[in-house]
């Protein structure tokens, strides 16, 4: 009984951060797609979900996003 409930336990806690780390490559993908220029702004924008509502250039926005996320700050987007 308590290997049943340990199995459900962890399972439990798996479960989230399984699916924290999928929302996170989209991110990363969408971004990367962006930067390689296969993607432009505007798609980027619908992809992340952003709302385009303080800056007036959709690419300011990406690149403001887009840099939260960048592990080397010398990457430009």
């Amino acid at each position: 009984m308590k290997y049943l409930f340990v199995v459900f336990y962890l399972f439990f806690l798996i479960y989230p951060a399984e699916a924290v780390t999928t929302k996170m490559f989209k991110v990363l993908d969408t971004c990367a797609r962006y930067r390689l220029g296969e993607i432009n702004a505007n798609e980027a924008i619908e992809k992340l979900k952003l709302k385009n509502s303080f800056i007036s250039q959709p690419k300011d926005l990406v690149k403001k996003y887009c840099s939260v996320f960048t592990p080397n700050e010398k990457i430009e987007f």
